[in-house]
């Protein structure tokens, strides 16, 4: 969706509020597919800083279905989203502002989807857990060590020392 911030651009100190739908209904990234399972309106406040240029303030929360990153569970991730830019309109626009992302600008107008979208890559967390002391899955048989304990052999024997377990593998003397 696109709202027309025109006449906040031109409008010395006009400010605008502005509650927007989202129409967005998962998030796509290189990291994975993630469906948004509740969302709020997004709730913009455009103001007018200068000739130009307004600043763009908001909210929005969003709640997505993950999977943790150890145990492979589902996990309901929320976001809350808060949010403060400024944005220029196109005749004002300067070259150092052009290289600044501003992919969310078309024309006089903010694209709401892309905005956000920039907004939750800004945000997503690096690992997503379903609890602090998640156990994660057996490497061998696959069992959620959360649920229960598997009671597979994990020991990993140091590298360093396989010579010496080929000779005691072996049955030889020392």
């Amino acid at each position: 969706m696109l709202v027309n911030l025109s006449d906040v651009l031109t409008s010395e100190g006009k400010q605008v509020r502005e509650s927007v739908d989202l129409e967005m209904a998962s998030f796509d990234s290189r990291m994975g597919s993630y469906e948004i399972i509740e969302k709020s309106p997004v709730e913009f406040t455009f103001t007018n800083v200068e000739d130009g240029k307004a600043r763009v303030e908001g909210t929005v929360k969003l709640k997505f279905k993950v999977e943790c990153a150890r145990c492979l569970a589902e996990v309901p991730l929320t976001m809350e989203l808060d949010f403060d830019r400024i944005v220029t309109s196109p005749d004002v626009t300067t070259e150092e502002e052009e290289t600044d992302d501003l992919s969310f600008m078309e024309g006089y107008q903010l694209n709401v989807e892309t905005f956000v979208y920039n907004e939750i890559i800004g945000n997503w967390p690096a690992k997503i857990l379903c609890k602090e002391d998640c156990k994660g899955i057996c490497p061998k048989c696959g069992q959620n060590l959360n649920i229960k304990d598997c009671g597979c052999d994990t020991f990993v024997p140091d590298p360093r020392m396989a010579a010496i377990q080929d000779i005691f593998n072996a049955g030889k003397e020392v």
